[in-house]
């Protein structure tokens, strides 16, 4: 199938990948000519701009955003919907608040245009593992882009979670989630650095329970890694971003009263990061940077 992928980033840099390896065509832009350049080397087709991108594309077109939540999309968006016709089909792979993206819906039915909000998660690994994806769009939308979903993701690893706005919903509340559980994880070793009687070996203790243990996750399996590299985590600080999610899911619980206290303390969590250098903080940052890629600061 042919694909229009906009941005060339550490996520769609490798989603172009995983696709040509399945055998579909894609066309390719980024604001870095570099990153084209090394994409039309392994197969891709280079396009300098969104308006010559949309050219090289057959009807129904399908154009991908990966570009940074926010201003970022929205100007890409706005240019991509300006060249494409009825029937043709925006994916928004960022990290879109969702009542942009239902906003960005109705502009775009107005054109004719189909908009499918896809969450996206998988970080660094998805180029070997597969991409989990939460689709939002209308049934005719998402049909037409299946082949390209069944391609980035795992066995039962993409869902048609809903109408516009759902996808990046769904993505939102996974990411709330994604901050509860890091938080845990990270106090839970802080207390173990702590014990009085011994030094404990941290990463005996978490390989050991990524076999049978009921706290066992992909997640435990990254700290392992980490905590080989680093068995204190003395190299990297305790400092914590946040990407905006786990605000937007705090902001909805209160908006709709619904109790998320988990999830907001694991976010002013974060903010107190910055403030200090715990070691459950250090746990947080070397997970971020196991799944995601996320920078950590030196120690």
């Amino acid at each position: 199938m042919q694909l229009g992928l906009v941005g060339l980033g550490r996520m769609g840099a490798n989603m172009t990948r995983r696709l040509m390896k399945d055998g579909h065509d894609l066309v390719v832009t980024d604001l870095d000519a570099g990153q084209v350049e090394m994409l039309a080397g392994e197969g891709a087709t280079a396009a300098a701009s969104i308006a010559e991108l949309v050219e090289k594309l057959a009807a129904p077109r399908v154009v991908w955003l990966m570009v940074p939540s926010g201003e970022a999309t929205e100007s890409t968006f706005r240019e991509a919907l300006d060249r494409l016709a009825q029937g043709d089909v925006i994916v928004d792979g960022a990290n879109s608040h969702y009542t942009d993206s239902l906003r960005r819906g109705q502009e775009a039915a107005r054109k004719g245009v189909r908009l499918v909000d896809a969450g996206v998660s998988g970080g660094v690994w998805g180029l070997a593992e597969g991409y989990n994806l939460m689709v939002g769009g209308e049934p005719g939308a998402v049909e037409l882009i299946t082949p390209l979903l069944e391609s980035l993701a795992p066995p039962q690893g993409h869902a048609h979670v809903g109408p516009v706005g759902a996808g990046h919903f769904v993505k939102m509340v996974h990411n709330g989630i994604e901050y509860g559980l890091l938080q845990a994880y990270g106090e839970g070793f802080e207390a173990l650095a702590a014990y009085p009687h011994a030094e404990l070996d941290l990463e005996r203790i978490a390989e050991l329970w990524t076999h049978g243990a009921v706290v066992r996750s992909w997640l435990l399996e990254l700290l392992v890694r980490a905590l080989e590299d680093d068995p204190r985590l003395e190299e990297i600080r305790g400092y914590v971003d946040d990407n905006g999610m786990g605000r937007w899911t705090v902001d909805f619980g209160v908006e709709h009263a619904v109790p998320l206290p988990a999830i907001s303390a694991a976010l002013f969590a974060r903010f107190r990061s910055r403030q200090d250098d715990g070691f459950s903080a250090k746990v947080v940052a070397a997970l971020r940077n196991q799944f995601g890629g996320h920078p950590v600061k030196g120690a």
